[in-house]
This record gives structure tokens, C-alpha cells and sequence, in this order.
């Protein structure tokens, strides 16, 4: 038995706002990253600096970023459809990988950039003062844009947010290295320029290769860490009517999100209808006090019932049901029979028959002669007599 959670409509307007607050982030900081990056190239050609050159070659590398994660975001925003019926929040752990891939090729060129001014140490014109100028405000400008994005990513809880943020800080970090060797170059030491670029490289590395590895485990469907398995088996737990449970799996999704399958044992004997309003229980309480589940399927099973080759091939309704039928046929309790409930437990059946009030005082007789009946129909453990009116049933127009 399987219930999937549905959003209420409080939790579909709040994904909306995130979705409203990721984009607007992303296209501010694309609007901060299309002039400055065309600003600080033409200084530094201007202004006789290939620190502000780089740097303003990895604001143009922030640009490509903030185009894929406006897609991603959009794509991620989408809702569940037949070809992917957990919805598009992948996108965004996918477009997560590709900025991580930005961020590892701008830290290697900054990184290569570096060693090479090194290597070479070769005679170079002075920076101006309008070049330090510029590397001062894209300082300014990416720091506020980290610090901005970063707010963004923890409110809607993105990883793919947060990589992008990281990025931005990432370009705030090349402006100091910009500002130092261009302030270096100005006093005479070239060199802090190369040993600048190659610190950033290592840092910028560092930060790829984290959202990058998150990224990849959450694609090859990693599931929640031990911690919050342990809260979410607790939950589960303290739902009414729940014995036990098995196979709990989980898989994130979309950097928060996490996807959740679960096989819980109920009493035997309890209705389909009561099974299926545990799992409506266990679904809502997990919801409520899980932030990370967002879609549960939970499959009831019977406590005591065998997990066996016996089990499994026990007959079904249609095929047990007509043995029965021919067996009693000539019972006189046969034609009073108003419904017939067959458990499954183990590797046997147990079937209970209703028969009306008005067959009560002849209860011994019909037990013994469906006793009877049981000990010829080998997968039948049992069979019991139960007296009432009818059930009745509700109509469905």
C-alpha cells in the first residue's frame, strides 16, 4: 500500500517564493556580472594589468554560472510528468556539478596563470591607478553579491544557490588578489601577483571539489545521513497501529529534498481501509516533522507474515475461493454466507465467513462442518464463523 504525500497549498506558495527569490538572485547577479566583467578586461588593457585582466576573465566565468543556474532553476520549478515522475529537482544537482566544473577550471587556469608569471618573472609596464580603482569596487560589488546570494541559497535551501554564491566570493577573492599584485606591481613586487593567483586557485578548487562531490553522491542517489534516518524510523515509530519496520531507504533530491520507501507491519486482522489510514498517519507525521522528506511510499505489511517462497505461493482469492465454494456447496449454512475474508499469514490461509444473526443457534454444527473443510483444503489454516447483519457497501456513482 503506497501514499504519496501531497503539498498542501501552503508548501506549493512557499516553493513558489523560493523559486522567486533564487531567480531574482540569479539575475542580479548576473546584471552585477555582464557590466563588471567587460569593465575590469578594459582596464586592464587600459590600465596595463593582467590581474585585472584574469579577474575580469573570472567574472565572465561567473556569468556562464549564473546562465546555468537561472536554467536549472526554471527547470527544477517544473512539475512532476510521465517521463519524470519525481519532478525536475535533479536539474538543479545537475547544474550544481556544472558550476562545480567552473569553479575547478577558472581555479586551474588562475592557478596555471600564476606559476607561469612565475616561471617567466618577465618585465611588465606598471599598472594605473585606475586599475587598482576598478579592482577596488569589483571588490566592493562581489562581496556584497556573496553575501546577498548566500541568504538567498539558506532560505530556499539550494545547493546549487549556495555553489553560485561561493563562486561570486570566489571573484571577490581574485579582486584581492587583483588589488594586491596590482598595488604590489605598483611598489615594485610583480611577483605578488603570480603567488595571489595561485592561492585563490587552491581555494577555488577546495570549493568545487565540495559541491562537486555533494553533487555526485546525490546523483548516484546517496541517502540521508545516518542521524536523520534514526528521526525519521523514530517518527514512524509513534504512529498508532505501526509493530515494526523494514527496509527504510531514502534518496536526496534537489540538495534538501529526499525521497523515502518504507515496509511497516500492522495487525493482521485490521481492515484495508484502517491499514491504509496508518499510512495516511505515517505520511502526515512525516511530513510535519521531517523538513527533509518530501514524497513518502509506504507499503503495509502484516506482522507474522512469512517473506517466503511458501508464502508467495499461496493462491489467490480467484483461485482458493472456488475450491471453497464447491467444498461447502452442500452445507446448509451455504446459502446464508454474506461475505468471505481470507488472511494471509505465513505460509497459510485463515478465512472467516459472515453469516447472519438467524444462524446463531446452529453455530456448533456449522463450525464443525467447515472444520471440516479446512482440514481438506490444505493452504487453509482455519475457518471462522462470524455472526451479523449485513455490511453494507457504499455506492460509488
Amino acid at each position: 500500500m503506497t501514499r504519496p504525500h501531497v503539498h498542501s497549498a501552503a508548501a506549493h506558495r512557499q516553493a513558489r517564493s523560493d523559486f522567486s527569490a533564487k531567480r531574482r538572485a540569479t539575475i542580479v547577479g548576473a546584471l552585477v556580472n555582464l557590466p563588471l566583467a567587460l569593465i575590469k578586461v578594459l582596464v586592464g588593457v587600459i590600465g596595463h594589468s593582467q590581474a585585472l585582466i584574469a579577474d575580469g576573465v573570472h567574472s565572465a566565468a561567473d556569468l556562464l554560472s549564473d546562465a546555468v543556474v537561472l536554467g536549472a532553476v526554471q527547470m527544477g520549478m517544473q512539475q512532476a510528468d510521465h517521463d519524470h515522475p519525481y519532478g525536475h529537482a535533479r536539474m538543479e544537482t545537475a547544474a550544481t556539478s556544472l558550476v562545480s566544473l567552473f569553479l575547478l577550471i577558472t581555479a586551474g587556469a588562475l592557478a596555471y596563470d600564476g606559476i607561469h608569471h612565475l616561471a617567466t618573472d618577465a618585465p611588465s609596464t606598471p599598472p594605473t591607478w585606475l586599475a587598482l580603482a576598478v579592482a577596488l569596487v569589483s571588490l566592493g560589488l562581489k562581496e556584497g553579491l556573496f553575501w546577498y546570494t548566500l541568504r538567498v541559497a539558506r532560505q530556499a535551501k539550494s545547493q546549487l544557490i549556495e555553489a553560485n554564491a561561493w563562486h561570486h566570493r570566489s571573484d571577490a577573492l581574485s579582486s584581492i588578489a587583483a588589488l594586491v599584485a596590482i598595488g604590489g606591481a605598483m611598489l615594485g613586487y610583480p611577483a605578488l601577483d603570480a603567488l595571489g593567483a595561485i592561492l585563490i586557485g587552491l581555494m577555488l578548487a577546495f570549493i568545487g571539489l565540495r559541491y562537486g562531490w555533494q553533487s555526485f553522491r546525490e546523483l548516484v542517489d546517496t541517502g540521508l545521513k545516518a542521524d536523520r534516518i534514526q528521526v525519521v524510523r523514530e517518527q514512524i515509530a509513534t504512529v498508532p497501529g505501526v509493530r515494526h519496520m523494514r527496509r527504510l531507504r531514502t534518496r536526496t533530491m534537489g540538495g534538501h529534498d529526499a525521497f523515502a520507501d518504507v515496509g511497516v507491519f500492522v495487525d493482521p486482522y485490521v481492515s484495508l481501509t484502517e491499514a491504509h489510514r496508518i499510512s495516511e498517519a505515517i505520511t502526515s507525521r512525516l511530513v510535519r516533522h521531517v523538513d527533509e522528506i518530501a514524497d513518502i511510499c509506504v507499503h503495509i505489511e502484516p506482522d507474522g507474515h512469512a517473506d517466503s517462497d511458501a508464502a508467495h505461493a499461496l493462491p489467490l482469492r480467484e483461485q482458493i475461493l472456488p475450491e471453497l465454494e464447491r467444498a461447502w456447496q452442500s452445507l446448509p449454512a451455504a446459502g446464508s454466507i454474506q461475505r468471505v475474508t481470507l488472511h494471509y499469514l505465513d505460509d497459510v490461509i485463515e478465512v472467516e465467513i459472515q453469516l447472519p444473526l438467524a444462524r446463531v443457534p446452529f453455530h456448533e454444527r456449522d463450525q464443525a462442518a467447515f472444520d471440516a473443510i479446512a482440514r481438506e483444503i490444505s493452504p487453509i489454516a482455519e475457518i471462522r464463523l462470524l455472526y451479523g447483519a449485513p455490511q453494507r457497501t457504499r455506492r460509488h456513482e
